[in-house]
Parts: structure tokens; C-alpha cells; sequence
């Protein structure tokens, strides 16, 4: 049989389940993964092998067992056939050994890491390259471990002897390809140990800049800028991508503009759908590095800030300081220094043709977490909207909204780029934003909505998903309809109005005020004559006693619209009789000097904005009130309140007729009903 037939065949049986693979075609499978075979040969085989892999998992399910039984049932299988291939001296019989252990860390490395760990395959495979040492062996070998060092299981049977080797072979000028995986697996052993040590002692201080070797990161960003073969750039790619996690990486390679353009013109323009894998793993290589350059610090919670705090005691007590140097470069200054050296070298260029050209979920969030990066500094928004930005991060969003599940069960991860469009969508109107097409406006409001909701959502993305929400509503009535009746919005942003902390309550609040001045639906849910309005609007009344400015004056402008409806006016009527501060906060609104003050009590400062909504409530509630009586007791409590004389003072200090004109007319109907 052909040997593409006998891979679809076994391809076949592994798609439906089976995890009964003969011995002869396992034994087939572990040849198809040697560099004479063409790459579809090999992609179709790793198909298979992670197909074959996930059924004996499925068989041989975990349930938190100690060793896992899938593990064990794959390394009976495959040590049989991999072991025989290392003792043997045939470096025909070497490579496929070598090739498909390579292939196993990549599809399921629990099982190579445990079989890499047998007594002796570790010295079998350094004495392949003693015994024939070939350079396409050595490649492979250089190659298998880099897997290795990737995973701390397999990372600790690393020997002295094979680190020497592989040091030795980094520094060689022969073969650039060898050097490259070299290099590469060094890096990884570094990193991962410096990881490793962290991860056993919490307490201990790990600098980034302690795992990485200068020379190394030289070699690779020499093989980039200097091209070479696809394996070769991959590998040099790879490399920097776990280098530039350290400040002093980041700091080098942003300043390096010729390194910045080679790296960039790694990156194919071409149509969708084009690009062959290993290129989409340079490409993919290629954005990590770019998401690690523009990264800022992350925000810490107060359990991480405590942990820091105690690192630091500890570096302090050994005498220890050699990390100042990387806290400096990590700060937000240098940050947005790299971010204007990415954006000049042409990074935003980069972004619309990867997406479009491998369309990954790795490449998604790597451009996704890169974009929040860049706009999270106002200045470099409205490059990015140049560059189709808005546009990119909704097919980001559509893509990953689309494979969740759920709208809980997104990835919080995949929140990064809803957030960058909330802040493109926060600084500039939604026309800028989303172009005259009011269907992105609308495609807008579900991601927004849904990261105000997502239940991991931070303080933060809450607070520009509101602003953003608010931004959008100003477009149109129509888009304010929608932004009301998406699923369940309107509650959480009600719910928020009671938020602890003032500048989500303040974006909530403006949010209500442009809903009840833009949609019909909720404008009467506040003016319905039933106990839920009353208590909406008690609310915004109370806010429109709030220390915050912006929050008084989203308020008591939602208050002024929401008069002109009787039940509104008759809410505010119950809650004048019940708690009488209906007329004391509309004094605060127009004229704070004329309140009653308790002692040592600071009273707000007057706002042109709230004296002219003060004085439209006063005066649309107090003239709806019909009833003589009713009259007359408010004429008593509105000059207890103050309100008379704030009244009577802006009319003699304002001479604005959109202002003196309800505030005359309120103060005849207060004259005409004592």
C-alpha cells in the first residue's frame, strides 16, 4: 500500500475512536516524523499521533490518580518502540527514534517527558552524536532537547554532559541552523530552571535577567537580521521570544531598528488561508516577542502585593539589589518608549497581515493582549484607528465570543481585546471608531456588555466597558435601544450604581443618563407609577448627592428628564413626605450656601450644570403637584430647605433666560401657593 494511503487509513481508524493501532502501523507511524519525509507527510502523521494519543487518554481517564493511567498506558506503548531505535548504532534508526520522541513532547509531553526520563535514553541520545555526530542528526538531537528543557519534568534529567554539548554547539560559526536549536535550548534550560527554583521557594527572587545569557540573545537576533533557513530563523525566533520576557531584552531589541525591520518582514503579506505552518509558527514567534515588548507591569492584587512586598524584605536582607535595574526598565515610562520605537518601526502593519493570514487562537491573543498594550497609552489611538484597528479587535472578539461556549465560560484572557476597543471607544466617537456602518456599532455592544458581566472581569475593564457603553449610546437612539436591551445590561449597570468605588458608580450613572434620554424602554421603566420606579429614581436622587462632581451631574441630569413624566414627579413627591430630602438636595443642586449645615459639614461648590438641572427639576416637580394642601406643606419645607432663597439668589446673579426663566416661573408657583 502507498505510504500516503496507509497514513489515511490509519488517520481514519483514529478518528473513529479506535486506540487498538496494530503493532506494524505504530511502527509505521514512528518513521513518518524523519526529515525525508515531505511536511504534509508529517502534519497528517501528527494528526494521528495526537488523535491516537487523546483516545488512549480518554480509556485511561486521570480521575486525579497518581502516576496518571494515561500516561502510563502511552509510555507502554511507545517506549517499546522508541528505546530499540536509540540502542541501535544506524543513524537511519537513530533519527526516527529521535524525530518521533521530538514529535510525542509536542503532542502530549507527559508521556515523552516520562519516557525521556527512562534509565539511560538521555545517555543514548548523547551518544548518538558521539558515535555520528552528522549535522543532520546533531540538528535533531539539538532539536529533541529543546522539547525537553520546555517542561521541568523532563527539564530536571538534563545531564552536565548534555548542557556542555549544547553550549559547545552555540557557539558554533559551521552550522548556523545547529547553532540556532542550540541556543534555543539553552535559553529554555535557563529560563525554566530560574522558574523551577521560584516555583519551590515562593519566597525566593528570581530576576528575569538572571535566566537570560547576553550571547545568546546575540546569536539570535544575528540569525534573524542575517536571514537563513526556515528551521534556523524558527528556532532564533523561538529564542527571543522567551528572552524578551526580561526588561533588558525588551529595552535591546526596541532600540535595534534594523533587527526590528528583519523581524517584521518576517511576516508574510499575503492572502488568507496561504501561509504554511512553519511559517505561522515564525509569525506566531514573531508577536510574542512583539506582546512582550509593548507589556506593561502587571496590575498586582493585594495578596500579590503582599508576596512582592516580602520578596523584597528577603533580597534586602541578603544584601541582594541586582533587580532595580529591571524594575526601572519594566516601568511605565520605559514601556511607552518601546511601544513609539514598535510603532515607528511599523508593528500596527504587522497586526493586519497576521490576523487575517493564520488565524490561530494563539495569534489572536497575542495580538489582542498587544493592541490593549499600545492603546492604553491616549497618544497612540488614533494611529491604531488609522491602521484599521477598531476593526481588527472586533474580528479578535467575534472569533473568540464565537467559540466559547458561553458568555461566562470565555476565557478572561480573550477580555484583553474588548478592553482595547473600549478604550479606542472611550477617547474618540463611535464614528471615528466604527465608521458610518452603525452594524459595527451594534456588533460592539455585545462584547462590551459582556465583559461589564464576565464574572472575572476586573474593576477596571468594568469601568471602560461602562464608558464605552455610554459612548456608543450617544451615537443614535436606535443604538441606545439596543445597548438597553441586551441581555441582562441594564440590571448589572443599575446594580453598579451602588459600586464602592466612585468611578464606576460615576460611569454607571452616566450610562442611566444617556439610557433614559435615548431609549423609550427605559425612560418607563423610571417614570411607571409602581414601588421599583420609586426606588430607581431614590437612587439617583441620592447620587445627586454624591461627592463626586461628574456623578451629580449625570444624575441630576437624568433627574431633569425623567420630570417631565408625572410618575417620575410623583415619586419624588412620596419620597419628600417619607424622608423629606427630595428639596434639600435640588437647594445643593442650585445654590449650596443656602442649605441648612450641620456643624464642622462641608457643603459642595456650586456647577453651572447642576444649578441649571437643579432649577428644571424644581421646577417641573413642584408644578405637578395639583393638591392645595399638598401645596402649602411644600412651600413651608422648600423654605426650611433653602430652596427659596437659592431660587431668588439666581435670578438676581444669572442672567441666562434658559435658567431665570423656570427659576420665575417656580417661584411664583412657590408664592401663589402658601
Amino acid at each position: 500500500m502507498a505510504t500516503e494511503e496507509r497514513l489515511d487509513e490509519i488517520l481514519l481508524k483514529t478518528k473513529q475512536g479506535s486506540t487498538s493501532t496494530l503493532p506494524d502501523e505504530l511502527s509505521y507511524l514512528i518513521t513518518a516524523f524523519i526529515p525525508s519525509q515531505t511536511s504534509d507527510h508529517r502534519a497528517k502523521a501528527y494528526l494521528i499521533l495526537s488523535a491516537f494519543c487523546q483516545g488512549v487518554r480518554q480509556a485511561h481517564p486521570s480521575n486525579g490518580q497518581q502516576p496518571d493511567p494515561g500516561t502510563d498506558a502511552l509510555v507502554k506503548v511507545f517506549s517499546p518502540l522508541i528505546i530499540p531505535r536509540l540502542e541501535e548504532t544506524n543513524e537511519n534508526d537513530l533519527l526516527v527514534g529521535i524525530s518521533f520522541l521530538t514529535a510525542l513532547f509536542q503532542v502530549d509531553s507527559q508521556s515523552a517527558a516520562s519516557i525521556f526520563q527512562h534509565d539511560m535514553v538521555l545517555d543514548l541520545i548523547m551518544d548518538s552524536v558521539e558515535l555520528s555526530p552528522s549535522a543532520e542528526l546533531s540538528l535533531h538531537v539539538a532539536h529533541l532537547l529543546g522539547q525537553a528543557c520546555g517542561y521541568k519534568q523532563s527539564r530536571a534529567a538534563i545531564t552536565s554532559q548534555a548542557t556542555a554539548w549544547l553550549e559547545e554547539k552555540s557557539r558554533s560559526t559551521q552550522d548556523t541552523a545547529l547553532r540556532a536549536a542550540a541556543a534555543i535550548s539553552l535559553i529554555k534550560l535557563k529560563r525554566g530552571g530560574a522558574s523551577d527554583r521560584a516555583e519551590n521557594d515562593p519566597s525566593a527572587v528570581v530576576d528575569a535577567s538572571e535566566a537570560t545569557d547576553e550571547s545568546l540573545v546575540g546569536v539570535m537576533k544575528r540569525l534573524v537580521i542575517d536571514g537563513g533557513d526556515q528551521s534556523s530563523l524558527a528556532d532564533a525566533v523561538e529564542g527571543l521570544a522567551y528572552s524578551s520576557t526580561d526588561p533588558s531584552v525588551k529595552e535591546e531589541i526596541s532600540k535595534d531598528p534594523q533587527f526590528l525591520k528583519r523581524l517584521f518582514v518576517l511576516v508574510p503579506k499575503r492572502k488568507p488561508g496561504t501561509i504554511m505552518e512553519s511559517v505561522a509558527t515564525i509569525l506566531y514567534g514573531v508577536l510574542v516577542i512583539v506582546s512582550n515588548v509593548c507589556a506593561y507591569r502587571p496590575q498586582l492584587t493585594e495578596e500579590q502585593k503582599q508576596i512582592e512586598k516580602l520578596r523584597s524584605m528577603a533580597k534586602a536582607k541578603n544584601g541582594s539589589g541586582q533587580n532595580a535595574g529591571s524594575d526601572t526598565l519594566n516601568d511605565e515610562t520605559h514601556v511607552k518608549e518601546r511601544i513609539k520605537r514598535l510603532l515607528s518601526a511599523g508593528v500596527l502593519d504587522v497586526f493586519a497581515a497576521a490576523v487575517p493570514g493564520a488565524d490561530t487562537p494563539g495569534i489572536r491573543l497575542a495580538v489582542g493582549k498587544a493592541l490593549l498594550d499600545i492603546v492604553t497609552d491616549k497618544d497612540n489611538r488614533g494611529k491604531v484607528l488609522q491602521h484599521g484597528g477598531a476593526k481588527l479587535l472586533l474580528s479578535l472578539i467575534q472569533k473568540a465570543t464565537s467559540e466559547a461556549k458561553s458568555d461566562s465560560a470565555l476565557d478572561p484572557v480573550h477580555l484583553q481585546p474588548v478592553q482595547a476597543l473600549a478604550k479606542l471607544a472611550i477617547t474618540s466617537s463611535p464614528f471615528q471608531v466604527f465608521g458610518p456602518n452603525v452594524e459595527a456599532m451594534y456588533d460592539a455592544i455585545r462584547p462590551f456588555s459582556l465583559m461589564l458581566q464576565h464574572p472575572q472581569s476586573t474593576q477596571l475593564q468594568k469601568f471602560e466597558a461602562l464608558m464605552a457603553l455610554t459612548n456608543l449610546t450617544s451615537a443614535s437612539p436606535e443604538v441606545g435601544t439596543r445597548v438597553a436591551d441586551a441581555n441582562e445590561l441594564l440590571s448589572k449597570v443599575e446594580f453598579l450604581l451602588l459600586d464602592d468605588h466612585p468611578l464606576v458608580q460615576r460611569a454607571a450613572m452616566e450610562l442611566i443618563c444617556n439610557l433614559i434620554a435615548g431609549s423609550d424602554k427605559v425612560f418607563e421603566s423610571y417614570t411607571s407609577i409602581n414601588a421599583g420606579a420609586q426606588s430607581k429614581i431614590q437612587i439617583i436622587l441620592a447620587l445627586c448627592d454624591a461627592d463626586d462632581l461628574q456623578t451629580r451631574l449625570a444624575s441630576s441630569g437624568a433627574l431633569a428628564t425623567l420630570c417631565s413624566a408625572p410618575g417620575a414627579c410623583q415619586a419624588l413627591l412620596s419620597l419628600q413626605k417619607e424622608r423629606h430630602r427630595v428639596l434639600p438636595i435640588l437647594t445643593l443642586l442650585i445654590d449650596p450656601s443656602c442649605a441648612p449645615k450641620e456643624e464642622d459639614e462641608t457643603l459642595p461648590e456650586s456647577h453651572p450644570g447642576l444649578v441649571h438641572r437643579g432649577i428644571v427639576c424644581a421646577c417641573k416637580f413642584l408644578l405637578s403637584i395639583e393638591d392645595m394642601g399638598t401645596r402649602k406643606t411644600i412651600v413651608q419645607e422648600a423654605k426650611d430647605a433653602g430652596l427659596v432663597k437659592a431660587l431668588e439668589n439666581v435670578v438676581k446673579q444669572i442672567k441666562a433666560a434658559e435658567i431665570v426663566q423656570p427659576a420665575l416661573q417656580t417661584l411664583k408657583f412657590l408664592a401663589e401657593s402658601k
